[in-house]
C-alpha cells in the first residue's frame, strides 16, 4: 500500500483530522446542493469514509490505486450514499476533473499541496459550498519533512486566495502544533458565496 509520507509522520491514519470534523456540519447535505463532496488527494480515505458515514455523497481522488482499492474494500455499500474512486495523478500538468465544470458541495484537502492546482479548487465549488483545507506552511521545515517550499503554504496563502474570490472565511489559522508532533500548519474552512 502507498502511503503518503506526511500522513505517517502526522496522522493516525483511520481517524479524521480535528479540522474536518470541526466543520463537517457546514457542509451542504446532498438535498441542499446538487454536488457531493471531494475528498482530493485523500489517502487512505479516512475523510471520505468519515463524510460517508455523516451521510454525504463522496468522490476520493488519489493517485495510488492500491490505496483506493483498499478504500473500496472499506467503504460501507449499505448506506444510501456511495463513495466514488477515481484514480488520478493530481500532478499532471493536464489533470482535469471529468468534467471541466464538474462543481462539489464541499472540497476537503488535507497533507497536500499542489500550487499549480490549488487555485482551481476554489473554482471547482458550487455556490454555497465549503472547502476545507489543511496542510504544512512555510517553517516547518525545521522539523523536518515537508521542508521543501514548493509543498510549504505561503503566510497566510489560503486566505488571500479565498478573499481575492470572495469567500466568507468560517475559520482560518496559521500556527504551530505539538500532537502528533511538531508541525506548522495553515488551514482554512471557506464558503463560496458566488460565481
Amino acid at each position: 500500500m502507498f502511503v503518503r509520507r506526511w500522513d505517517l509522520i502526522t496522522h493516525n491514519q483511520s481517524l479524521p483530522s480535528d479540522w474536518v470534523v470541526r466543520f463537517e456540519p457546514h457542509l451542504p447535505k446532498n438535498h441542499q446542493l446538487l454536488g457531493r463532496i471531494l475528498d482530493y488527494a485523500c489517502g487512505t480515505g479516512r475523510h471520505a469514509l468519515f463524510l460517508q458515514k455523516q451521510g454525504h455523497s463522496v468522490l476520493a481522488m488519489d493517485r495510488d490505486s492500491q490505496s483506493l482499492m483498499e478504500l473500496e474494500n472499506s467503504t460501507e455499500p449499505s448506506r444510501p450514499f456511495p463513495i466514488e474512486l477515481r484514480c488520478v495523478d493530481l500532478e499532471l500538468a493536464n489533470c482535469v476533473l471529468e468534467e471541466e465544470n464538474e462543481l462539489f458541495a464541499g472540497i476537503i484537502v488535507t497533507n497536500y499541496l499542489y500550487r499549480p492546482h490549488l487555485q482551481r479548487l476554489f473554482d471547482q465549488l458550487e455556490v454555497g459550498g465549503v472547502l476545507m483545507y489543511e496542510t504544512f506552511a512555510v517553517g516547518n521545515e525545521r522539523y523536518g519533512k515537508p521542508s521543501n517550499p514548493n509543498f510549504l503554504l505561503k503566510e497566510n496563502e489560503l486566505l488571500e486566495i479565498a478573499m481575492a474570490k470572495c469567500f466568507h472565511i468560517l475559520a482560518f489559522e496559521q500556527l504551530e502544533v505539538t500532537l502528533p508532533k511538531p508541525a506548522i500548519i495553515q488551514r482554512i474552512c471557506a464558503v463560496r458565496t458566488k460565481d
